[in-house]
């Protein structure tokens, strides 16, 4: 395979003897550049540092955090991008093990031992095909989803083979590009016709974006009756269930897929939040030690996580073994940027819990300082200090953090969430009054940069802009005029391969917060003419994307 010798692999594999069989066999594959690495912590650093177009990864990694683990945590942090190969090695044999790390889809699951032909086959196999894909996924990566799409339209006809594949690519782009509907065209054609799981999922996301909770939930229910061990529609359905209104009912289909695949974090970290909310504390408790005790190993601890299972375990008077659990935030995440805050807001609880009053509020005001000095905080957890705030008649902390978690997350959800709670607690006044503030701020913040735009000094709109993020970092509004205001500046003063990556970033956070939202296809439009005029060319990653200029 000598047309793959630059590419870059890294091993992940803890035996030696494992390790040093794949030294000798890549490198007689055709393979020159091959890093190692021994453990999960030392994988992260290389990743980090760089990019490989393969990661072969050992299951068993033996220092507590497995392949499964760290697949997850690369995914749900962006550290691999979409061209980068995962292959899974492993011997395992356990079922519920190989249903969880399949389910993360990687690209080939190859088990030992190794036959140097056989593996080489399977390598080449899945490098062909991402070649055929890799083009789309650069177009991607620079924010060209249209371009993305054209190019899945014509490669269904050059590479044939992979037709299905690319209708499921297409579809994605354009969710991706805003346009819900084109996706559910192709997503349903797909499940009428040939009934291919995967896609009825696709239909019920689309579904679910447009609020037809009973229609996902049917769908979602019949693809689970006839594929049970199909782990994602279960976890669309929870969410479906969870935006309904419908926690417990949610929490018992987390429950199913967690017996059928008990080892990803995310479905034990959401059945935690999602019993507590229904009033089970054993079952949050039970979720949430097991998260608490699989990530121990993982880069990525969260402190959320400890403040949670603290709060179940209040919740049925294990005072000590919350004490514990809130001891071991400073103990061993004292380093990550939401510690202090979480440990604040659990000490509170602890407090309030054994009729500390004044310790209690002491807690509180620390809590919700540094929410307001930008501490990072999750939706769920600024409800549960709001809600703390409140009940120990802290009128004005409770006040300012509400207000702050509207600036720094203003999505339709969180906004319901807190109108709901302030409701419940009779300050239904209070609730309008500030919700009315942080909408007038962001007019305020849109119009100065909208006025300077008018006058022609977009570089001036582009810092408004900016620095209404800096304001609100997770209000839609704002992300979507901030990133309008980048891609003007490129219209009219030329390319900036700074600016399009900040107004990618801002697009892709305001889709995160509001995927149906109609102005995505609007800049998905402007991004894709600008890049076309510009003959804009993607990074070459492994063999370029050719784009040829508007005449």
């Amino acid at each position: 395979m000598p047309e793959y010798e630059d590419f870059q692999v890294l091993v992940i594999v803890s035996d030696p003897k494992l390790r040093a069989q794949l030294r000798t066999m890549l490198p007689s594959f055709g393979f020159a550049t091959v890093h190692f690495a021994v453990s999960a912590h030392t994988a992260l650093r290389h990743l980090r540092a760089r990019h490989y177009e393969m990661i072969l990864c050992d299951y068993a990694l033996g220092d507590g955090q497995d392949g499964q683990h760290l697949l997850e945590d690369l995914r749900q942090h962006d550290i691999i991008s979409s061209d980068t190969l995962f292959v899974m090695i492993t011997a395992e044999r356990n079922y519920e093990r190989v249903v969880g790390a399949a389910e993360l889809l990687p690209d080939d699951y190859i088990l030992t031992p190794l036959a140097p032909g056989a593996l080489q086959t399977r390598l080449t196999r899945i490098m062909a095909k991402r070649d055929a894909f890799l083009p789309a996924w650069q177009l991607a990566a620079i924010g060209d989803w249209l371009g993305a799409i054209e190019y899945c339209l014509e490669a269904e006809i050059s590479h044939p083979q992979y037709l299905i594949d690319f209708h499921r690519l297409e579809a994605g782009f354009y969710i991706a590009a805003g346009q819900i509907d084109e996706a559910e065209i192709i997503y349903r054609q797909l499940a009428d016709s040939q009934h291919i799981p995967w896609a009825q999922l696709g239909l019920a996301r689309c579904l679910a974006f447009k609020k037809d909770y009973a229609a996902a939930d049917a769908l979602l229910s019949s693809v689970i009756a006839d594929n049970d061990n199909f782990m994602a529609a279960y976890d669309l359905l929870a969410r479906v269930r969870a935006q309904n209104g419908q926690s417990k009912a949610a929490c018992e289909v987390l429950h199913t897929a967690i017996e059928r695949s008990p080892y990803r974090l995310g479905r034990q970290r959401r059945l935690g939040e999602l019993a507590m909310e229904a009033g089970d504390a054993p079952a949050a408790e039970a979720a949430l030690s097991e998260v608490v005790r699989q990530s121990a190993h993982s880069g990525f601890r969260d402190p959320e996580d400890h403040v949670r299972l603290a709060q179940a375990q209040l919740a049925q008077n294990k005072t000590e073994a919350a004490r514990k659990t809130i001891s071991d935030i400073e103990r061993s995440l004292g380093g990550q940027s939401n510690a202090a805050l979480c440990k604040a807001l659990a000490n509170a609880m602890l407090h309030a819990h054994t009729g500390q009053e004044e310790e209690a509020q002491a807690e509180l005001s620390a809590a919700a300082s540094l929410a307001g000095a930008g501490a990072p905080l999750s939706p769920g957890l600024s409800r549960e200090l709001i809600k703390a705030c409140f009940d120990h008649d802290m009128l004005a902390a409770g006040h300012d953090v509400v207000s702050n978690t509207l600036r720094a997350t203003g999505d339709e959800p969180t906004v319901s969430a807190l109108r709901d709670l302030l409701q419940s607690r009779g300050l239904e006044l209070l609730s309008q009054t500030i919700e009315q503030n942080v909408q007038e701020e962001v007019r305020n913040l849109v119009k100065a940069g909208a006025e300077k735009a008018r006058s022609g000094d977009y570089k001036g709109a582009v810092d408004a802009m900016l620095d209404a993020v800096r304001q609100m970092p997770g209000h839609p509004v704002v992300l979507f005029n901030a990133a309008l205001a980048l891609l003007r500046h490129i219209e009219h003063h030329g390319w900036s391969s700074a600016l399009a990556t900040q107004a990618r970033g801002l697009i892709d956070r305001a889709r995160a917060l509001d995927p149906a939202n109609g102005r995505l296809a609007t800049l998905a439009e402007y991004m894709h003419m600008l890049i076309t005029r510009n003959g804009i060319v993607a990074d070459d990653l492994a063999a370029p994307v050719r784009r040829r200029a508007a005449r």
